[in-house]
C-alpha cells in the first residue's frame, strides 16, 4: 500500500515537473527582464522569475579588453536559450538578448533607410566585422572609405556611422557600408563648397593622389589639381619631393572654371615671392655662391636662394672647354661661384656666368706674351688653313699657312709639320674678344724679300732670268729677290714681238721695275716699259723736232753709240 502510494506520488511529481518544464520550456528563445542575484568569479547569477536562476558569463556584459561593472541588484535583459538539465538550470545569454534587441532596431532603420552606429572590432576574409549594438555585421574592404585605406587601425574601436546595404534575419547576415555614408556627406559638402568657391580662397585639403605633373588634393567633396610648378617657389623636380599621400596641406584657389568645375590650386602663392626686388638683390656684374639644381644639354641651373634660380649657359661655363656637356664641368648639388650677367624680372630669368669668376686665359696670355714674343708649344691639330699650337692656359694659337715659310707656298710648307711636334712661333696678334691668337713661324727669321728689296726701286732696270714660259707670259726670277711674271703685252713694245715662245728658260733679259709692293712681297717688271724708256732717251739725245732726221736715223745713231760704248768697255 505504502509502495503504491509512493509510486503514485512519484508519477504526480513527474507530471508536475513535466508540466512546469513544458510551460517554462515555451519561454526558450524569449528575452526576459532579470535581476542580478550575485556575481561570483567569471559568472553572474540572474533571476528571471522562473523556478531557478540562470548563469551568464561576465564577458557578455563588457566590451573586449574591458572589465564588467555588473553588480547584484542590476536589472538586465537576457535571452533564454534552454534548460541545461532535468534540475531545471536555465541557460541564459546576454549577447543574444542584445542581438535580438539590435535586430529589431536595425530592421526598422533598414526599412526607413536610416544610418546606424557601430564599432569595427575585427578582421575577416574580405573585410571587417562591426558591432551594431549587439548584432554583428560584415563591412567589405571596398566599403570602408571613398579611397583605399592602407591602415584601418585608427578606425577600429571607435564609433562610426554606417549604411545598411543588406540584411537577412533568417541567416543572420548584415552587410554595411561606411563609404556610402562618406559619399553622401561628400556630395553635400561638394555642393556647398562649389557654391561658395572663388579664386583666391585659402582652403585646407588632403593629398589624394600624386602624379609626375602634380598632386590631386581633396578639399572635402571636391578635388583640385596642385601643379608641380605651384608647389614651391624653389625647383621641385617631382611632387614626391615635397608631398606625400594623406598629407594635410593649405592651398589657395588660383583658378576656378565653374563650367568644367576644374580647380587649380597653389601652395607657393601663400608665401612671399622671392623674385620681388630681385634686380636690387642681384646686380649685374656681382658674384654670388649658389647650388647647382639641374643640368641640361644647354647649361646648368644654379639656385641663388630658395625659389630664385639662374641659368649658366653652356657658353658661359668655361673659357676653353667649348664642345663639352655641362655635366662634365659641374655636378648636381655642387656649390659654385657665379657672376650675374643679366636679370629679367618680368620673365623671371637670371643669366649667370661661371667662367667669369675665373681668369680670362686670353687676357692673361696677352699680358704675359704681347705681340712679338716668341712662344713654344705642341702642334695639336693641322687643318686646311693652318696649324693649331697648344699654349699656356689651355688655349690654342693658330699659324696660318701663309705664315709658315717665306719662300714656300703654304700647302707645301705644311707638309714639313706633324701633330705632336713641338715648335716655336712668334705672337703676331691677340684678339681677346674673339678669343684668337695669331702666330707665325716664318716671322722667326728676317724676310729675305725685304733685305733684297732694300736696293730696289721703281723705274730701275734689272736683269731677270726666265724660269718658265707660258702661253700668257713669262715667269722670271728678279736678281734672286723673288719671282715676277711678265704678261704677254709687256714682252715688247712691238705687237708682233709679244710672243712668249721667243724666250727660253734660263735666258737673261733686262726689264724695268714698274711696281714694288713690299707688304705683299710682289715685284712687277716690264720689257715693254724698258723699251719705251730707252726710246724716249734716244729721242731726247739724238733727235729734235726741226732736224728733219727720221726715227730710224735717231735709233740707229743711238744703237751705234751704245755699241761703241760697249767696245770701249
Amino acid at each position: 500500500m505504502a509502495e503504491a502510494a509512493a509510486m503514485e506520488m512519484k508519477e504526480d511529481f513527474g507530471a508536475l515537473l513535466e508540466e512546469s518544464l513544458g510551460s517554462e520550456g515555451g519561454l526558450e528563445g524569449a528575452v526576459l527582464r532579470g535581476t542580478v542575484i550575485s556575481v561570483d568569479g567569471d559568472f553572474a547569477l540572474v533571476d528571471v522569475g522562473l523556478k531557478s536562476e540562470g548563469r551568464i558569463n561576465l564577458k557578455e556584459f563588457s566590451r573586449a579588453g574591458e572589465e564588467s561593472d555588473l553588480k547584484p541588484g542590476d536589472e538586465v535583459d537576457v535571452y533564454v536559450e534552454r534548460y541545461e538539465d532535468r534540475d531545471g538550470v536555465i541557460v541564459l545569454s546576454r549577447d543574444k538578448a542584445r542581438r535580438e534587441e539590435a535586430w529589431n532596431v536595425l530592421e526598422a532603420k533598414f526599412n526607413e533607410n536610416e544610418r546606424v552606429e557601430g564599432v569595427i572590432f575585427g578582421r575577416v576574409k574580405g573585410g571587417f566585422t562591426v558591432d551594431l549594438s549587439g548584432a554583428v555585421a560584415f563591412l567589405p574592404g571596398s566599403q570602408v572609405d571613398i579611397r583605399p585605406v592602407r591602415d584601418i587601425t585608427p578606425l577600429m574601436g571607435t564609433p562610426q556611422t554606417f549604411q545598411i546595404l543588406k540584411m537577412d534575419r533568417a541567416r543572420g547576415n548584415i552587410v554595411v557600408s561606411r563609404r556610402a555614408v562618406l559619399e553622401e556627406s561628400r556630395a553635400e559638402e561638394r555642393a556647398k563648397l562649389m557654391a561658395g568657391l572663388k579664386e583666391g580662397m585659402i582652403l585646407e585639403g588632403v593629398v589624394k593622389n600624386i602624379t609626375d605633373y602634380g598632386a590631386f588634393v581633396d578639399l572635402g567633396g571636391v578635388d583640385g589639381l596642385l601643379h608641380v610648378t605651384d608647389i614651391s617657389w624653389k625647383r621641385v623636380n617631382h611632387p614626391t619631393e615635397a608631398l606625400s599621400i594623406g598629407q594635410n596641406v593649405k592651398v589657395q584657389v588660383i583658378r576656378f572654371n565653374p563650367e568644367t568645375q576644374r580647380i587649380s590650386l597653389g601652395m607657393k602663392q601663400l608665401e612671399a615671392d622671392p623674385w620681388e626686388g630681385v634686380q636690387a638683390k642681384y646686380p649685374v656684374g656681382t658674384k654670388f655662391m649658389g647650388r647647382v639644381t639641374n643640368i641640361t644639354d644647354y647649361g646648368a641651373f644654379v639656385e641663388l636662394e630658395p625659389g630664385v634660380e639662374g641659368l649658366v649657359h653652356v657658353s658661359e661655363m668655361s673659357w676653353t672647354k667649348k664642345n663639352i656637356h655641362p655635366g662634365k664641368i659641374v655636378s648636381t648639388s655642387q656649390e659654385v661661384e657665379v657672376m650675374v650677367l643679366d636679370v629679367d624680372p618680368e620673365k623671371r630669368r637670371i643669366s649667370l656666368g661661371l667662367k667669369q669668376c675665373m681668369g680670362n686665359p686670353w687676357e692673361d696670355f696677352s699680358a704675359k706674351f704681347p705681340p712679338g714674343t716668341v712662344v713654344e708649344g705642341e702642334i695639336k691639330n693641322i687643318t686646311e688653313f693652318g696649324l693649331f699650337i697648344g699654349l699656356e692656359g689651355e688655349i690654342d694659337g693658330m699659324v696660318h699657312l701663309s705664315d709658315l715659310d717665306w719662300n714656300l707656298p703654304g700647302d707645301e710648307a705644311v707638309k714639313n709639320y706633324k701633330r705632336g711636334d713641338v715648335v716655336k712661333a712668334k705672337v703676331l696678334d691677340v684678339d681677346i674678344d674673339k678669343e684668337r691668337i695669331s702666330l707665325g713661324i716664318k716671322q722667326l727669321d728676317e724676310d729675305p724679300f725685304e733685305r733684297a728689296a732694300e736696293g730696289l726701286r721703281k723705274g730701275q732696270t734689272v736683269t731677270c732670268t726666265v724660269t718658265a714660259v707660258q702661253d700668257n707670259g713669262v715667269e722670271v726670277d728678279v736678281n734672286g729677290m723673288g719671282t715676277a711674271f711678265i704678261r704677254k703685252s709687256d714682252l715688247s713694245r712691238e705687237r708682233n714681238e709679244q710672243r712668249p715662245e721667243r724666250f727660253a728658260v734660263g735666258e737673261k733679259i733686262d726689264a724695268k721695275v714698274t711696281a714694288l709692293d713690299t707688304k705683299n712681297r710682289k715685284i712687277s717688271v716690264s720689257i715693254k716699259a724698258r723699251e719705251i724708256e730707252e726710246e724716249k732717251q734716244a729721242m731726247a739725245e739724238y733727235g729734235s723736232t726741226d732736224s728733219g732726221a727720221s726715227l730710224g736715223d735717231i735709233l740707229g745713231a743711238a744703237l751705234r753709240q751704245k755699241q761703241e760704248e760697249g767696245k770701249e768697255d
